[in-house]
């Protein structure tokens, strides 16, 4: 046991000292998904202190080809991803202490569980959820760490409240178009890389090593051999609501979260986005049709039908999920089928 972190501790920039930090610290994660998994072990293994995950979802067969902590027997008992996972992870490192909750965290339910909190990390699947950290980060002063991919793309971005711009500053606007791991496929190469890019900035930010924490948005395409490093820090919005001068963190307010309603009468949730958008209703419909489903189109919205399940998307980000009236499944099929 002593020998543990022999590794990690000869690698200069840590040592014994930054180990020790390392140990205190306390890392919440939202997602267990194919990032989630990957920054989880990597963090248990690295001896991390105290570490929250919080995921809705439970485990599927086609999680595991990327998904690293899960096993076939967690997809045949459909076990919840936070409880797979701790299980998995306990079993690599019976020192962390790890929280796993089953949950659709809202922003209120987040604002409750980030005391003592050092490190956001994101593995989730959705825009509305990566905003919402945005703005604790900046209302908490707690740095957070943005990751996506899709495909063979990848991309990853390290927020300092106080220093660098936010993602409110980046964006501007929530996106709700795109590709998904769902209609365009994911490799699992690209998935470690993004893991790679948050868990070195992790580790960076738990030994308190500042000066080496990565201030560039890093993307690359790793079929395409592309990679690149952007300086965003002229992008740092004096105006931005929600790190700006006169902030007042919209993504946790009512009025700009993702709105469920179960139909009265109907097997049915709709689903409004927090923000409207034009959809590009044939590009959508193309890249369903790869899926089995069958896709129906006009000139007002998409259908896609499969199995039990018919989700129609209208061109201003409204949906209607046909099957269910769980809204929590409701809007894993959005996100899964309509991107984030």
């Amino acid at each position: 046991m002593n020998e543990r972190y022999s590794r990690q501790t000869l690698f200069s920039p840590i040592g014994e000292a930054g180990q020790e930090k390392v140990k205190q610290k306390h890392v919440l994660l939202l997602g267990a998904g194919a990032l989630g998994t990957g920054s989880a072990e990597a963090l248990v293994r690295a001896g991390i202190g105290t570490l929250t995950i919080i995921d809705r979802d439970y485990v599927e067969w086609s999680n595991l080809q990327r998904q690293q902590l899960y096993t076939e027997s967690d997809a045949t008992a459909r076990l919840p991803k936070a409880v797979a996972a701790k299980n998995r992870l306990t079993e690599l490192n019976s020192e962390v202490e790890i929280r796993a909750y089953v949950m659709d965290a809202d922003p209120r339910e987040l604002e409750t569980m980030i005391s003592g909190v050092d490190l956001m990390i994101d593995a989730t699947d959705n825009f509305d959820a990566r905003m919402v950290m945005n703005d604790l980060s900046q209302k908490h002063g707690i740095p957070w760490i943005y990751g996506a991919c899709v495909s063979s793309y990848g991309i990853s971005y390290t927020v300092l409240p106080g220093e660098s711009p936010c993602l409110n500053c980046l964006l501007g606007q929530v996106p709700l178009g795109g590709l998904t791991c769902d209609t365009a496929g994911i490799i699992s190469p690209a998935v470690q890389m993004v893991v790679a890019h948050q868990t070195a900035e992790a580790l960076k930010i738990l030994v308190e090593d500042w000066e080496a924490v990565r201030r560039k948005l890093v993307s690359f395409d790793l079929w395409a051999n592309q990679h690149s490093a952007i300086g965003v820090s002229v992008m740092k919005n004096p105006d931005c609501p929600s790190c700006g001068e006169q902030r007042s963190y919209p993504y946790l307010s009512y009025d700009m979260q993702m709105k469920t309603a179960v139909l009265c009468g109907r097997d049915s949730v709709q689903i409004r986005p927090s923000t409207k958008q034009e959809w590009d209703l044939p590009s959508l419909a193309d890249n369903l049709s790869r899926l089995s489903g069958t896709v129906e189109r006009n000139p007002y919205l998409v259908s896609f039908t499969t199995g039990e399940k018919r989700m129609v998307l209208f061109k201003d980000g409204r949906a209607l999920i046909h099957g269910t009236q769980d809204t929590a499944e409701a809007k894993t099929l959005y996100h899964k089928y309509f991107g984030s």
